[in-house]
């Protein structure tokens, strides 16, 4: 075997290994920062199936958060590798941080770890899911453009990550607003079907935000802008696909009613609705 054929497959298997290290210090630092979630018992005794939901989001958003330290062309292993501890250790910590700010300001009405432990609220679960996968998906975008110095590429990665943040909190109260319900009203009430239309917009407008922040930093200004209309675009665009959802998806029916106005609320309309948010998001980042 040729030293080109074993570099070619010991290259990855050194990249694999780091990355996978990576994820389970990512595991480990969720404990860190729910010190009074016992995730194994959880998981594996109390058969918490809202937990289940949750956990899951955070562990897929913890994989395309380091993915976005792996992306882009090499620059030979040793930095390369450096990249991926770097970038890696710096999207698991604003991941986690996302968790904790998305509980405090997004699902602020309410206890967010007693509805999932305590009441083992499967709403609460999917949008908790919902906020670990569009933080994921934010800083994905922030991290894996290319800048010329590694300090200002964590810096640029900080304030792209703020300013997501920042926008995933408007899309909470746009969301609340176009659906003329209260939506923390319902999913409190212990309503799958709300939750999971909302988590379906929160996942959305992140991959917007994700699909503005790719590629090459140029300046603040070219990216400022990008963002604007990427959101502003996104914000249009849940209006529409509601109305989508409720005239195309689900002919003869009415989504609202689905959703609350009934004794078994509809998990199905819902499921309907989150994919309409995020189908329609998937296909503006394919024609734009």
């Amino acid at each position: 075997m040729t030293d080109t054929n074993i570099d070619f497959i010991l290259e990855p298997a050194i990249y694999l290994a780091v990355t996978f290290v990576m994820f389970v210090i990512g595991k480990y630092i969720y404990q860190l920062f729910h010190p009074k979630i016992n995730v194994k018992s959880e998981l594996v005794i109390e058969d918490n199936f809202a937990f289940a939901i949750a956990h899951t989001g955070y562990l897929i958003g913890l994989l395309i958060a380091i993915g976005s330290a792996i992306v882009g062309p090499s620059h030979g292993i040793i930095i390369d590798i450096i990249d991926i501890v770097v970038y890696g250790s710096l999207a698991i910590i604003l991941l986690n941080l996302s968790t904790i700010i998305n509980d405090k300001l997004i699902l602020n009405k309410f206890d967010v770890r007693k509805e999932i432990i305590e009441d083992r609220n499967e709403g609460t679960g999917a949008i908790e899911a919902a906020s670990a996968i569009g933080a994921g998906l934010i800083i994905y975008g922030s991290v894996s453009g290319e800048t010329d110095y590694l300090l200002f590429g964590i810096m640029t990665s900080l304030v792209f990550w703020v300013i997501g943040q920042f926008i995933m909190i408007l899309t909470a109260k746009v969301y609340n607003l176009i659906t003329s319900y209260d939506v923390h009203e319902h999913i409190e009430k212990d309503n799958v079907a709300v939750g999971i239309g909302f988590a379906g917009a929160f996942i959305a407008i992140s991959n917007l935000i994700r699909f503005s922040l790719m590629g090459d930093f140029i300046d603040w200004e070219t990216s400022f802008i990008k963002i604007g209309l990427y959101v502003s675009l996104g914000f249009v665009f849940l209006l529409v696909t509601r109305f989508i959802a409720d005239k195309v998806l689900l002919p003869g029916q009415n989504l609202k009613d689905e959703l609350i106005n009934q004794e078994k609320p509809n998990i199905g309309a819902g499921l309907i609705e989150a994919f309409a948010y995020i189908g329609g998001s998937v296909l503006i980042t394919w024609v734009l």
